[in-house]
């Protein structure tokens, strides 16, 4: 892990994913096969595992509670000053906090949906040195929205994003890009301005990993129980470059080649 303390990201830029399995130590064995992670033992328990690449922070895996009934998947976690004021505005805006927000370690955690019913989490504190675009970190977080400026206002209110302080929100090529000052690091897409919403999109944030042979991870995925779904090209100007993959439990990522 690299010798930085903790830090505290700006404020509603992108701080964690992590993704909830039913079973832990599967999990952990189908990323390790198919990423190439390792794991480690968390603060918060046996039921949370750290994953790195080469060493550095890439994301969470925990257990999913069996009472818990909900579908497995990755989540994107966003830094914000108050949790509680979070939550409120949320609401306050016809979406939905369903978990907390929960004193977990060192900070505050809740899971929430927008008003389309992403899912999505909010953190309140200092988190690991880790930023989507660097490193061995997500090379992407994005969402896939019927109406991608309507998402992005929601999002603004709640993160208070394009204020003083907060991430710079610009609208290029018919899709909302978030930045922390230095480069993107979230981009909402859906339907254009003015253009009806698409009622075929089920909105949800897709988290994109680096990695540097596609095919390999691919092939990889399916022998170790994975799928890996189609890609529509005329859909997803990236197809050619990028692979979506569900894991055996149901939860889907996707992966990106970076140059070698």
């Amino acid at each position: 892990m690299p010798a930085e303390g903790p830090t505290r990201p700006m404020r509603g830029a992108p701080c964690w994913v992590s993704l909830l399995a039913r079973d832990l130590k599967a999990a952990q064995d189908f990323y390790a096969t198919v990423l190439g992670w390792t794991f480690r033992p968390t603060t918060l328990g046996e039921e949370f595992s750290l994953a790195l690449a080469d060493g550095d922070p890439v994301a969470g895996i925990g257990a999913l509670a069996p009472s818990i009934q909900v579908a497995v998947a990755w989540t994107a976690y966003f830094s914000v000053e108050d949790a509680d004021d979070t939550a409120a505005r949320i609401r306050e805006r016809g979406a939905t906090v369903a978990v907390g927000p929960l004193r977990i370690g060192p900070g505050r955690a809740a899971l929430a949906a927008d008003r389309d019913g992403a899912t999505f989490g909010f953190w309140e504190g200092e988190t690991l040195p880790w930023s989507v675009g660097h490193g061995k970190a997500p090379a992407c977080l994005e969402l896939r929205t019927r109406d991608a400026f309507a998402a992005a206002i929601f999002y603004a209110e709640v993160f208070d994003w394009a204020k003083p302080g907060g991430c710079e929100v610009t609208y290029e090529d018919e899709q909302v890009l978030v930045r922390d000052g230095t480069h993107t690091v979230a981009a909402l897409r859906g339907g254009a301005v003015e253009a009806a919403p698409d009622p075929r999109v089920r909105p949800q944030w897709h988290v994109h990993f680096p990695v540097r042979d596609l095919e390999k991870v691919t092939t990889a995925a399916r022998s170790a129980g994975g799928s890996v779904l189609p890609v529509d090209p005329a859909v997803d100007e990236d197809a050619g470059r990028r692979a979506v993959i569900r894991d055996p439990d149901g939860g889907i990522f996707s992966v990106t080649a970076i140059p070698s």
